[in-house]
């Protein structure tokens, strides 16, 4: 069960106070109490003079502050040099707060600051921002912590994230090049069907009651019908989406869309490379952090974004916890390839299991992305003929009647 991380109650406050020296300092802290902040910061030696809520400006509804991956990286990656440098925690954290430009993050580390130096651990204090610090980067800053490495967790910790960011845009490169064709091509044959056949009706019309062709006859038809329609047709596309969304949200919906995504030809096999290089690579991060190999794949099944991955994730969990190696129930999954598992079990006889990791996910990612080029390629001729036929059909339809009327006055 997901720990609140003290976000019921809790309020932002802003505070002026003076340190012992007599210098002054300024922040945000978030508490439930005005109380409470009086105490962190006299825990911090701070006395404080202003103490108020921080005023909320204007912000969208249901829009909050968030932190994107690059940034995330070039603050781990400043953060391990400044670490492997020998300069102390608070220091860091201080030093890196300031020069930030997001104001989000920039709140989000002063607080881990103010934490740290009221006496919490530093993985303690990032777990309480969770929006912004996932389980995986809390429990490899807390093996760093432990075992005296921080600065080497960091830097695997920046490694990962550009992988994964990297392994994410191809994905979602390969998604929305044919989710936009199938948008544009809705958007043609909406005005197409909605502004443009109405207007060659009316044209025909005034042929004097010639007979259309069958394919004009049709095309008109179903123009009418939209046009008479068109407020349905509309209300139909947005429930039919809200209803997804809602449908994708219940246990058995999300299970079955997963099913059938991993079934899909073409984009099942390209997401089961994607999942294979996930897990391989957050595993192999965690286990060379030294992270226990349960808690490891606790953490990578929650990471999956797939159920049925996840549910062969937390199989092989089960069985790990009960004394069994990890490559025989993997395989028993079936979601795996067998190449991987044999590697897995090499890995495991060899006492070699994060670097064994590490080369099936380095393999995985290259064939992921020689995978989304070749998908490229082969969804841009069928997507042109997608909507050449489409489009293609209605203006045939438009344009018959025409060359029929025009061989007749030629014949007359």
């Amino acid at each position: 069960m997901r720990e609140l991380n003290g976000s019921f109650g809790m309020a932002e406050w802003a505070w002026e106070g003076r340190t012992r020296a007599g210098e002054v300092r300024k922040g945000v802290i978030e508490a439930e109490s005005e109380r409470d902040v009086h105490m962190r910061l006299r825990q911090q030696n701070i006395m404080p003079d202003k103490v108020k809520p921080k005023r909320k400006g204007f912000k969208i509804p249901g829009f909050k502050g968030r932190v994107r991956a690059d940034e995330l990286v070039v603050f781990v990656r400043q953060f391990a040099t400044m670490i492997d440098a020998g300069l102390p925690l608070m220091q860091c954290l201080e030093i890196l707060a300031n020069q930030e430009p997001n104001k989000y993050f920039k709140t989000v580390l002063m607080d881990v600051k103010s934490s740290v130096e009221s006496g919490s651990t530093f993985a303690d204090s990032l777990k309480k921002h969770d929006r912004v610090f996932d389980t995986l980067f809390v429990n490899l800053v807390a093996a760093g912590e432990i075992g005296g490495i921080l600065d080497t967790i960091l830097n695997r910790l920046a490694t990962y994230i550009e992988k994964n960011v990297k392994l994410m845009r191809q994905v979602k490169g390969a998604m929305m090049y044919p989710i936009g064709i199938l948008v544009v091509a809705t958007g043609v044959v909406i005005a197409l069907l909605k502004w443009v056949i109405p207007t060659f009706e009316k044209m025909f019309s005034d042929f004097g009651g010639a007979k259309l062709p069958e394919l004009t006859r049709i095309v008109i038809l179903a123009s009418n019908w939209f046009g008479a329609n068109f407020h349905w047709v509309i209300l139909g596309m947005i429930g039919s989406v809200v209803g997804f969304k809602k449908l994708i949200e219940t246990k058995r919906g999300r299970r079955a869309f997963d099913a059938t995504l991993l079934r899909t030809p073409f984009f099942g096999s390209l997401l089961k490379k994607v999942a294979v290089a996930k897990f391989t690579r957050t595993l192999g991060t965690m286990i060379a952090s030294g992270v226990p190999i349960l808690d490891a794949l606790g953490i990578v099944a929650r990471a999956a974004n797939n159920v049925i991955i996840e549910e062969a994730i937390y199989y092989v969990r089960d069985k790990v916890s009960e004394g069994s190696n990890m490559a025989d129930p993997l395989m028993k999954t079936g979601v795996f390839p067998s190449m991987v598992v044999q590697m897995i079990a090499v890995g495991e006889s060899t006492g070699a299991m994060d670097t064994m990791l590490q080369k099936i996910a380095d393999f995985y990612e290259d064939e992921v992305e020689v995978a989304v080029e070749g998908l490229t390629k082969l969804l841009e001729p069928l997507m042109m003929v997608f909507i050449g036929g489409i489009v293609g059909t209605i203006l045939i339809a438009m344009y018959l009647p025409i060359f029929s009327v025009a061989g007749n006055v030629k014949g007359g």
